[in-house]
């Protein structure tokens, strides 16, 4: 090991294992933006709260940066490390440590996988809710650091509301406890929350307590296909008046054939330009048969063109695969990805400016998108052409994203619904956040990391 510090880490964690193979430094330096190239000092793997404190107390005498990293599905570049920083994998911390019945919590390590969580539930026979399509590589720690939604929002919210605890290590390599499990505490400021949401600037989150509930009711899997896009609002609105949602996602007839060459299996017959996954309540007749009245009103209002409702749980599976497979369905392309929200009363709006946005600023560029509009998020993918550049198509999409983010600054939304700011939207933070509480940030960081050790560069320029 031939640099000086990495020497004086292994002589004090002797067991931490150190990985500095050139195919390591470029597997665990980046995330799924690919647009920086990685070039960590080196990857550290910890096994315990311990190494964690050693490592942050040796970063900052050594004046070595860290980035933590988890399952580093991020689209934004928070978990890229470009710049000689040392790699925080906490991988290898991925236990259920507890769990308590009677307050229906379970302590896991943060390098858990999300779907080993929901296995880890259901055998006590409850869930936890959060979800989304990435669920079998993404980690519990990155939900965390980003304040992750999905596709169950619109029912249980984001990660936010189901951490009822949460250690974290700080800049100094203190360990703090924040909150404890409580339900109520008003004992001050709540840090636990300041540090969701945060992208690793904050501190290291180390372990968590996760609440979780009872399963919800059966139910049933729509896909209705729809005429234009103004009937996306009028359908949500009136499923949520007649029906007990679980999820209401959208995409379009471009997503659909990207879905559909990768694998999956149509449907419905004919092309229309919207589509509609929705998920309801359906655990009596009275609810069965509310879900065909509201589809046959919409199909009479001329809101909805056609529909079929799942019959199994595998034509559910299939249904869902026609949106939740867009992602990994544009993977290989490497779209540029914005990730915007607004209020739910001002998706109409929004939704028409956007799309004549990018009509006119991509004229010859493909353009995916999709969302959750029972939560007002919606994901943009921007694919580009063969013979435009790298460098060039990146200039372009850059050029468009400034003008969405005005756009969205107008309608008073978000440059970042779900997948945090990091290195990809830092320069638009400022249409989301006023100049004073970006000062308020800055100092909240620096209060928490003193000498700017976790994950430099990211959130702010």
């Amino acid at each position: 090991m031939s640099d000086a510090r990495l020497a004086v880490l292994s002589r004090r964690l002797p067991d931490l294992r150190l990985l500095t193979a050139a195919g390591d430094l470029e597997h665990y330096g980046r995330d799924w933006t690919r647009r920086w190239t990685p070039a960590p000092l080196a990857i550290a793997l910890p096994t315990s709260i311990d190494e964690v404190q050693a490592i942050v107390r040796w970063a900052n005498e050594q004046d070595v940066a860290i980035v933590p990293s988890g399952g580093r599905t991020g689209l934004s570049g928070g978990a890229v490390a470009a710049n000689g920083e040392l790699v925080l994998s906490l991988e290898r911390m991925n236990r259920v440590l507890d769990f308590d019945a009677v307050d229906r919590t379970l302590v896991v390590q943060p390098g858990i996988i999300l779907q080993t969580v929901h296995e880890a539930a259901h055998t006590h026979g409850l869930i936890y809710p959060v979800d989304f399509a990435a669920r079998g590589s993404c980690s519990i720690g990155g939900n965390i650091a980003t304040n992750a939604g999905g596709i169950r929002v619109i029912r249980y919210g984001n990660t936010r509301e189901w951490i009822v605890g949460l250690k974290v290590v700080a800049g100094n390599g203190e360990l703090l406890e924040l909150n404890r499990g409580l339900i109520k505490n008003s004992s001050g400021y709540d840090f636990r929350q300041l540090m969701i949401g945060s992208e690793g600037t904050l501190g290291i989150v180390v372990e968590a307590t996760l609440k979780l509930t009872d399963p919800p009711p059966s139910s049933q899997v729509m896909l209705l296909a729809l005429p234009d896009m103004d009937a996306l609002m009028r359908v949500f609105a009136l499923f949520r008046e007649r029906l007990q949602l679980q999820a209401f996602e959208f995409f379009t007839e471009v997503a659909l054939k990207h879905v559909l060459a990768h694998g999956a299996q149509r449907a419905i017959d004919g092309d229309y330009p919207y589509y509609v996954v929705t998920e309801f309540d359906a655990d009596d007749e009275p609810a069965q048969d509310a879900a065909l009245a509201a589809f046959e009103h919409a199909l009479e209002q001329g809101w909805v063109s056609d529909g079929v409702i799942a019959q199994s749980e595998a034509q559910a599976a299939a249904l869902w695969r026609l949106r939740e497979g867009v992602t990994e369905s544009l993977a290989s392309r490497r779209p540029y990805k914005n990730d915007v929200s607004v209020r739910i009363s001002a998706v109409p709006a929004f939704l028409h400016e956007m799309q004549a946005l990018l009509a006119h600023e991509y004229p010859q560029i493909e353009v995916v998108w999709f969302g959750h509009i029972g939560d007002g998020n919606l994901h943009i993918n921007v694919l580009r052409p063969e013979d435009l550049p790298e460098v060039a198509f990146i200039a372009q999409c850059e050029h468009v994203t400034k003008l969405l983010a005005e756009t969205l600054q107008r309608h008073g939304g978000s440059i970042s619904a779900e997948h945090g700011i990091g290195l990809v939207k830092r320069a638009y933070l400022e249409s989301t956040r006023s100049a004073a509480e970006i000062a308020l940030m800055q100092g909240v960081r620096k209060v928490f990391d003193p000498n700017g050790i976790f994950n430099p560069g990211k959130l702010f320029c």
